[in-house]
């Protein structure tokens, strides 16, 4: 008996040191709650504004004249069901607008092979700025429209939802290789790039591996390169330009606090990711004015020079004093006590030139003086689905996880999940 005792403690303690413990949420404070709640709020509003009424295909951003981003839609049609289960929006017209979103979309958005042009015009559907079919922002958009489809089951939601997604040949965009080619253009064909190393493409991959019409080998889930870097004592598997979304993205959806990939635990993995940018942007604090304990987040946004992928260590670190306050108020799954005194410091010391009618602008630069007026459609996106998550009982991760597609995909690549002796958060 007491050798099967000291067995059974051996493996509690592998387990434990292979598979770290999930964070357990931080409850924010009433006052804590009240401030997130309105960000999340606001932030909904540039999906319900910047929306055609007719198409319902959303603006990559907020100046005049940007075309509609398919992964901006596709972030609009999570946010839609979102605000009306949380009784910010009525729940007909939410129902409505995913509706007509979803037909004009199977009916008459321009694609190829089923993954849609990066920009459309809003009005047409046409592609616009002779963009590539793009195989990440077909991900996102067909993220956004299954997680949607989970407010509404059984109904013509889901069965669209379920079309467009069968309608994606993602055997066809790896061109015969074992990665997922970025995009695919009708003057030049395939682009020269490729989803073969770590970044946001995770929840691209768990979508092509999952599918039921058109599915990529299981094998194209290791094929892909693990790059392990550290910075101030955070080591991680990292992406190469550092940038905050990038352990983000693929984490609005998908829990992986429980999936282990042959060691790796993603979720504990983009922590430390936070924790590294953070700990960067602070190393200087001396330099650049803006940065500070209660300010960073380094992440593509737009800059005083224009769009950029900024972001820390391990990676390029590319950073000018320039901070993107959604960076790290998505970050707030991993982080929430950084992440909530970020985003109340960020309000409370500069409401009146970074917050507006869509919650939080892009980004700004204390040392330049500068502020964008600008919002970003994918910046806003995952600004309020990482809320939701946090603020609404992990709603996003559990509707999620319950697609067949997604339990597929890890059945197939053997990911798993952990022990429930292991996984008690």
């Amino acid at each position: 008996m007491f050798k099967r005792l000291i067995c059974f403690l051996l493996v509690v303690f592998l387990a434990f040191s292979f598979f770290p413990e999930p964070l357990r949420a931080l409850e924010p404070s009433p006052e804590d709650r009240e401030l997130l709640n309105k960000i999340e709020k606001d932030t909904l509003q540039y999906f319900i504004r910047l929306s055609d009424k007719n198409t319902g295909l959303t603006r990559d951003s907020s100046r005049p004249g940007a075309p509609s981003s398919i992964a901006a839609t596709g972030f609009a049609l999570a946010a839609y069901a979102i605000g009306a289960s949380r009784g910010w929006i009525p729940q007909e017209d939410a129902y409505e607008h995913i509706l007509r979103t979803l037909k004009f979309l199977k009916r008459e958005a321009a694609h190829e092979e089923g993954f849609f042009y990066h920009f459309l015009d809003p009005r047409t559907g046409e592609r616009s700025w002779a963009s590539e079919a793009s195989s990440i922002d077909t991900a996102l958009l067909i993220a956004g429209a299954l997680l949607a489809a989970q407010y509404y089951p059984g109904t013509e939601i889901e069965r669209l939802a379920q079309e467009i997604y069968d309608r994606v040949n993602w055997k066809w965009m790896m061109r015969g290789s074992d990665f997922v080619c970025m995009g695919w253009k009708p003057e030049s064909g395939f682009l020269p790039y490729y989803w073969d190393a770590y970044n946001e493409l995770m929840f691209l991959q768990a979508l092509a591996i999952g599918s039921e019409t058109h599915p990529i080998p299981p094998k194209a889930w290791e094929r892909w390169l693990r790059p392990q870097g550290e910075y101030n004592g955070h080591r991680i598997v990292y992406c190469y330009s550092g940038s905050l979304f990038t352990y983000q993205f693929s984490h609005a959806f998908i829990d992986f606090r429980n999936l282990d990939d042959n060691g790796i635990n993603y979720f504990q993995n983009s922590r430390e990711a936070t924790l590294a940018n953070r700990d960067y942007s602070l190393s200087f604090a001396g330099k650049y004015k803006g940065y500070s304990e209660n300010s960073w987040g380094l992440s593509a946004s737009v800059g005083p020079g224009g769009y950029r992928a900024y972001g820390g260590k391990p990676g390029e670190g590319t950073q000018d004093g320039t901070i993107a306050p959604y960076a790290a108020l998505s970050s707030i799954v991993f982080t929430p006590e950084e992440s909530t005194k970020a985003a109340r410091f960020f309000y409370e010391n500069y409401e009146k030139s970074l917050y507006g009618e869509f919650g939080f602008k892009d980004a700004f630069n204390l040392d330049k003086d500068w502020w964008t007026k600008e919002y970003l459609g994918i910046d806003q996106g995952i600004t309020l689905l990482m809320l939701e998550n946090y603020l609404n009982s992990e709603i996003v991760w559990k509707k999620f996880m319950e697609l067949p597609a997604i339990k597929k995909w890890i059945e197939l690549t053997g990911l798993g999940e952990r022990s429930t002796s292991t996984a008690k958060n």
